[in-house]
């Protein structure tokens, strides 16, 4: 059974409940499997990073031990970033969007942050797209 009656026990099996402040997991609006995105961000160029997934548990290690956990729903296990990789993230900042959402999390990565070895998720991965204007300008 699950420890959450919202989530199926299957999707919440291997995870940890309860560890979490009780205020902050009432803010966070988890999705059907129980996990909020989390955009991460380097601290200083604010260049985006990669998304991962946070549950409660791996959102309350993050805020708790200084270096990043996510929920990898692939593997259905926590990790740490950098464990296995070296390519570490220390914690910067936490931020909660607006909706409860969102995690955007700020970090000093060491490494490239993408398992495929690019500095980002996002790098040599761009989409054509029209480019739109700025309406504003003229003004």
């Amino acid at each position: 059974m699950s420890a959450n009656p919202e989530i199926p026990a299957e999707k919440t099996a291997g995870r940890i409940v309860g560890n979490l402040d009780p205020d902050l997991a009432a803010r966070l609006k988890k999705d059907g499997d129980g996990l909020v995105a989390a955009v991460v961000q380097q601290h200083d160029t604010r260049e985006v990073l990669m998304l991962g997934w946070m549950d409660e548990e791996a959102l309350h290690r993050t805020l708790t031990t200084g270096r990043v956990t996510f929920w990898s729903r692939s593997r259905a296990e926590y990790w740490r970033k950098g464990d296995t990789s070296g390519h570490t993230q220390t914690v910067k900042g936490v931020s909660l969007d607006c909706d409860g959402d969102a995690l955007l999390v700020m970090v000093e990565q060491i490494g490239p942050a993408c398992h495929t070895g690019t500095p980002t998720c996002f790098t040599g991965r761009e989409l054509e797209a029209v480019v739109g204007d700025d309406e504003r300008e003229g003004e």
